[in-house]
């Protein structure tokens, strides 16, 4: 079954190119178009696509507010990839706290948006994480963000190779990378990705990323 993707983005322009882009593709499909966030749960209602591919500044609903919609309203939604123009942005940051999955840039290049697509639709490899450190050390640093993302970790109780892979899922390390790391099995790291993610509450490996950051509990730097 090809991934099939909907596009969110309010310059036709770039819809097309992402389009020509994607449809290149064996396993992937576009199943859809959107020029603004509102349209996006009526489509996901009625496409089902794997991957939303949104742009996270748009008009009448941006991509921060339609995701926060999106999680809040939809079963079981789709992954969500914010298209950006520039990496540092706040809206990107905002959007991944709300519970995007990951973002891509509008500059990349075609090899590099299809391999983003595939990442965020296999779920398990942190896009772009030097970005996401980044933009954790911008803007994840305020008080109130930090005692709450502190409280979420002491709530909950890693246990001491469960803390050591979260340090090595925020330095952007794939389930494979982890285990050689470890010596361990790629089956006993994604049971631990998977307790790690439950524990802390997290929707999937961006979210428990950035908790790891806005606590303290590692570096952005």
């Amino acid at each position: 079954m090809p991934i099939t993707v909907l596009l969110v983005d309010d310059e036709p322009l770039v819809r097309a190119g992402l389009r020509a882009v994607l449809e290149a593709q064996a396993d992937i499909e576009v199943v859809g178009e959107a020029a603004d966030g509102a349209a996006v749960i009526p489509l996901v209602r009625r496409l089902r696509p794997d991957v939303v591919a949104m742009d996270v500044r748009m008009p009448l609903m941006d991509g921060i507010e339609a995701t926060r919609a999106l999680l809040r309203t939809v079963p079981d939604p789709p992954k969500i990839l914010v298209i950006t123009t520039f990496e540092n942005d706040e809206y990107v940051y905002e959007a991944l706290r709300a519970g995007a999955d990951g973002f891509l840039l509008k500059r990349a290049r075609p090899a590099e948006i299809v391999h983003a697509v595939r990442l965020v639709a296999e779920g398990e490899s942190l896009l772009f994480p030097a970005s996401v450190r980044q933009l954790a050390a911008q803007y994840g640093d305020g008080d109130g963000g930090n005692r709450a993302a502190r409280a979420v970790l002491e709530r909950a109780r890693l246990t001491e190779r469960e803390a050591e892979v979260l340090r090595l899922m925020a330095r952007g390390l794939s389930n494979a990378e982890i285990a050689a790391r470890l010596v361990v099995g790629t089956e006993t790291v994604k049971s631990h990705v998977s307790a790690v993610l439950a524990k802390l509450g997290a929707r999937d490996r961006t979210q428990a990323v950035i908790v790891a950051y806005e606590s303290g509990f590692v570096a952005p730097g």
